[in-house]
């Protein structure tokens, strides 16, 4: 039965050119070798090899292994060490793999692009069966559709791989799970194994970076470029000419980058990174609201977006202009202070102020959305007054960061299960605080409960569209100006500050 698979992920890895045809005796025997086999009989086929699925054929590979004693634990982390090193012996090597992107590249932009995308699935570094369990949903708002998603692909590690983890002697390599040092690394239970990811080199202002994919792909085609250098990110003048250098040679992608500053910031600030890809947000479809104009930028398009959070759009067919005004408007905002609309630069020698910048190609011109952000607590909201307040943390509690700014919804797996016990408790007029799942949605739903007729067939539909409008209300607490009058009188005070 395991000669079967082992041919099939042969069949496969020729179907996907990982390896040509007459590499298959090499790359049985490969596999043989990770498997810690030393026989082999060819099957005879009983399948068509354009059909195959990689997930199963690994899922048999791996049970066989754990069956003999050559995977010792049959947890998510050491499967997932194990049938990485199985794929990664299947991997072309990065010269290879850089080349084919250059030459695609030369053709056309978007051919490289395209390759490289499918590779990355095809190598299982994008684990295609994971991103399926996601569940995604549009949900209208007044500021459009906005994109909901549940987390399902990350893995959850188990007991044993946290104990074994904690044993470990410490490492500083790599230095972080951003750096090139990742590409064709073993792992370890601290550490995703790499053996089958590539990145691709790129040159952003200058300076030498790479590109790469994200594992876990929230949205189409994203994408990672970061710095080659481990050094920590920073929004400055730089900043918005590196971003436009990306999408002047990508302009199917939009970039951004998250927030320099904690609360607001990403997960990851110790390593210069950006995150882009083929995708059209929320945020970019929104329209400007208010046109304003910059003196000395009288030729730069420039206005308020739309948008619950504080957004700043500006495009010119020259990049250099947006970099010289988007670096005045960080300046400006740097430095900030409005006691009034609570806005403070600075409080103890602790910095408030940054943006977290976005740069895509629109027409013939380059655009720039600055989100204008600030890290304040308060004694009332010690996570952050421009953070989405306590009584929305049943649905959201984690940083707003690039993504949720620019309109998808990064939502904890918990939800998966609250959320339908929840629309389960509508639809039988249950008690929603008498179960753990629901008690803490209680007053959220309680409140919505009477503007429906909920059924069992529409209940689901019910809550995740309330959960839309839920992430809607946490982009608002999100931003520092608020939509009412008083709100947008500041902002044009902010605006007019700008010299």
């Amino acid at each position: 039965m395991v000669d079967a698979a082992i041919s099939k992920l042969a069949d496969y890895a020729i179907r996907t050119g990982l390896v040509e045809e007459c590499e298959r005796v090499w790359a049985v025997n490969t596999i043989l070798d990770v498997l810690k086999l030393d026989s082999y009989t060819e099957p005879e086929r009983s399948w068509d090899a354009d059909r195959i699925e990689l997930a199963p054929v690994l899922e048999e590979l791996l049970d066989d292994a754990h069956a003999r004693g050559v995977l010792t634990e049959n947890s998510v982390v050491y499967r997932d060490l194990f049938d990485t090193e199985i794929m990664g012996r299947l991997t072309p090597r990065p010269y290879d793999v850089r080349e084919l992107f250059r030459l695609y590249y030369e053709v056309e932009p978007r051919k490289a692009t395209d390759w490289f995308y499918q590779f990355s699935q095809d190598t299982n570094y994008i684990r295609r069966d994971r991103i399926a369990r996601d569940m995604q949903w549009k949900a209208p708002t007044e500021y459009g559709e906005l994109d909901i998603t549940i987390n399902l692909s990350k893995p959850e590690k188990d007991p044993k791989a946290i104990a074994a983890a904690k044993n470990l002697p410490a490492s500083a390599y790599p230095r972080c799970q951003l750096c090139a040092e990742n590409e064709g690394y073993a792992g370890r239970v601290n550490h995703p194994a790499r053996q089958n990811h590539r990145v691709v080199p790129i040159t952003i202002n200058g300076s030498p970076w790479f590109l790469q994919y994200s594992p876990y792909v929230y949205y189409n085609e994203h994408c990672i470029c970061f710095n080659s250098e481990h050094t920590p990110m920073k929004i400055d003048r730089a900043c918005f000419a590196k971003l436009l250098s990306f999408v002047s040679q990508f302009p199917h992608y939009f970039v951004g980058s998250n927030a320099d500053l904690p609360i607001v910031g990403g997960s990851i600030l110790s390593h210069d990174h950006f995150q882009g890809g083929h995708y059209t947000f929320a945020m970019e479809r929104a329209p400007v609201e208010r046109a304003v104009t910059f003196p000395g930028f009288e030729d730069v398009e420039a206005g308020i977006v739309r948008w619950p959070m504080s957004v700043v759009r500006i495009a010119h067919g020259n990049r250099e202009r947006l970099i010289e005004l988007a670096d005045k408007i960080l300046t400006a905002w740097r430095g900030y202070t409005d006691e009034e609309a609570v806005i403070f630069a600075e409080t103890d020698g602790e910095p408030h102020n940054t943006i977290t910048p976005i740069a895509r190609r629109r027409g013939g011109k380059f655009e720039l959305d600055l989100v204008l952000r600030n890290n304040l607590t308060t004694e009332e909201h010690p996570l952050g007054l421009y953070h989405p307040h306590g009584e929305l943390h049943h649905i959201k509690k984690e940083n707003i960061g690039l993504i949720e700014v620019m309109g998808l919804a990064v939502l904890p797996a918990r939800l998966k299960a609250e959320l339908a016990a929840v629309a389960e408790c509508l639809a039988s007029g249950g008690d929603l605080r008498a179960s753990e799942l629901t008690e803490k949605h209680a007053d959220w739903a309680e409140g919505f409960r009477g503007s429906y007729t909920i059924t069992a067939e529409n209940a689901l539909d019910i809550v995740q569209k309330e959960t839309g409008r839920v992430f809607a209300k946490v982009l608002e607490h999100a931003g520092v100006y608020k939509r009412h009058a008083a709100g947008q009188e500041a902002f044009l005070r902010f605006i007019a500050s700008v010299k």
